[in-house]
């Protein structure tokens, strides 16, 4: 049976700016960087301490997925404090952190390559 999500694949133009955005912005793990064919790598990164796995991935043909499609929102205990650091690293965010009516926190974000990103709590 299905016991979880192994992998998320976010289709990039530009792996190395993708890879210091996910790494310096949002400070994820580099946990695989390694070359994957004529100039392609396969690299993965992962939120510290997480159990999700994201994919950078840069393939042939793919060019119309990159800034969509993405459908992910990232869960943090402190929404204000990661809110504020996020936003000091320079992250862009398209919508303002607004407490919604049901009581949750969000905001989203968009990453280097265009994909949006949703914050919440």
């Amino acid at each position: 049976m299905i016991t979880g999500i192994k992998l998320i694949s976010i289709n990039v133009d530009d792996q190395d700016r993708a890879l210091e955005f996910y790494t310096r912005k949002l400070g994820f793990e580099l946990l695989d960087d390694q070359p994957m064919g004529e100039g392609e790598r396969w690299i993965e990164v992962a939120p510290s301490g997480g159990g999700s796995i994201f994919a950078l991935t840069k393939e042939s043909g793919a060019q119309s997925k990159i800034g969509k499609a993405v459908q992910i929102e990232f869960k943090c205990d402190d929404i204000q404090a990661t809110y504020k650091e996020l936003q000091s690293r320079g992250v862009s965010f398209t919508a303002e952190l607004e407490k919604a009516p049901w009581g949750g926190w969000a905001a989203q974000f968009v990453d280097t390559e265009g994909n949006e990103f949703v914050l919440g709590s």
